[in-house]
């Protein structure tokens, strides 16, 4: 039996889907869920307890920790995968299943430089005094920006730019980006490197209104995108060919007045991946994998609708038995999970749009109805 690592800040999915492959899967996360079980060793950075805070994601996360949780499995295992909150540049390169080098790509401005001429991008500057920022801020007094780490994902780091005191923002390199408002959307494409395709579109969600959360904060999909998705599904095929990506791959897009801006590109297995298993029927590690070996999964259009819901606490909350159907990432019971940090993920799929959108509300009743503020 050929071993797997997958490393990342939830490998939950990925492992459950190498695991019906028939691969011993080793795994290294921050989040350690309940309802993990797929794994032949694991590792995880948030060791959770009952009665005891869970913390702050965006304080305890650290990649350096992944990649000390690894080391001990590298030499082991047979195939690695990089997934969200690592790059696979730190791993041997032989053993990656994927994009071996993604630092052009990562970073915000070296994808924005690398890609501009041939693709709209929103403005971007890459800036390191926050001076600078507020003095191209005000050339464009018609236009909002928004502040953004250079390398990132999930929405975290991202805020709306405002000509403030310049205490409140630390020296740091950062983008300063123009916010751009309009239909945010995603395609999912499976590429060889040579050839690619397009295999699913989708709606991008935030994170509902939450006094806990910045409004940036990734917070799900609806797959496919319930509107026309040609024109975009497209650009973003040709974006994945500009880059000579391999395997799987997303492309974050705006709609906005029949013009398409790139946001983001994610060199790896992304967010709509059990979106895509549900609706295209389909192991999205097997099409990953045929991809990297030079062979496209034939995939045919979605007949149904699949929607990923991430929810987040409003408040201190002491949780209880959160198990219930569709309700995934479960975290240990009376544990106390922080204002703003993930509770649970919640997946529904449906041939009727409404009907998926009645479960997930059903869902989370049932969720927050076993909160307790702390």
């Amino acid at each position: 039996m050929e071993k797997m690592l997958i490393v990342g800040v939830n490998t939950r999915p990925l492992a459950h889907s190498a695991y019906q492959l028939g691969y011993e899967i080793y795994s290294t996360s921050y989040f350690c869920t309940m309802d993990f079980d797929r794994w032949h060793h694991k590792k995880c950075i948030l060791k959770q307890k009952s009665y005891n805070s869970c913390g702050k994601f965006e304080e305890s996360f650290d990649p350096s920790l992944l990649m000390k949780l690894s080391s001990s499995y590298i030499d082991e295992v047979d195939h690695i995968i990089s997934y969200t909150g690592t790059v696979p540049e730190k791993f041997p390169p032989s053993k990656i299943i994927g994009n071996k080098k993604v630092e052009n790509v990562e970073n915000k401005y070296k994808l924005y430089h690398k890609l501009k001429n041939k693709f709209k991008f929103p403005d971007t500057y890459h800036l390191s005094e926050i001076a600078e920022a507020q003095e191209i801020a005000a050339q464009f007094p018609e236009k909002k920006f928004i502040k953004k780490p250079v390398q990132g994902s999930g929405g975290y780091g991202i805020e709306k730019f405002k000509n403030m005191n310049l205490e409140s923002y630390p020296e740091s390199e950062f983008i300063l980006q123009e916010f751009v408002s309009g239909e945010n959307v995603s395609a999912s494409l499976l590429s060889t490197g040579t050839e690619s395709q397009t295999i699913l579109s989708s709606k991008q969600l935030y994170a509902e209104e939450n006094p806990a959360l910045p409004e940036f904060i990734y917070g799900g999909n609806i797959t496919p995108y319930p509107g026309e998705d040609s024109v975009f599904k497209k650009v973003a095929q040709e974006v994945v060919d500009e880059l000579k990506l391999t395997g799987s791959n997303g492309v974050d897009m705006v709609i906005a007045n029949d013009d398409i801006y790139i946001i983001e590109v994610n060199p790896r297995l992304h967010g709509t991946f059990e979106c895509a298993e549900a609706v295209l029927g389909i192991n999205m590690m097997e099409a990953h994998i045929r991809a990297c070996e030079g062979e496209l999964l034939s995939v045919s259009s979605p007949e149904k609708y699949a929607i990923k819901k991430i929810l987040f606490a409003k408040k201190r909350s002491l949780v209880g038995n959160l198990k219930y159907n569709g309700v995934f990432d479960l975290p240990l019971e009376n544990t106390i999970i922080e204002p703003g940090q993930p509770l649970v993920t919640l997946i529904c799929s449906s041939e009727n749009l409404y009907n998926c959108l009645e479960k997930i509300n059903r869902a989370t009743s049932h969720v927050e109805g076993k909160l307790k503020e702390f």
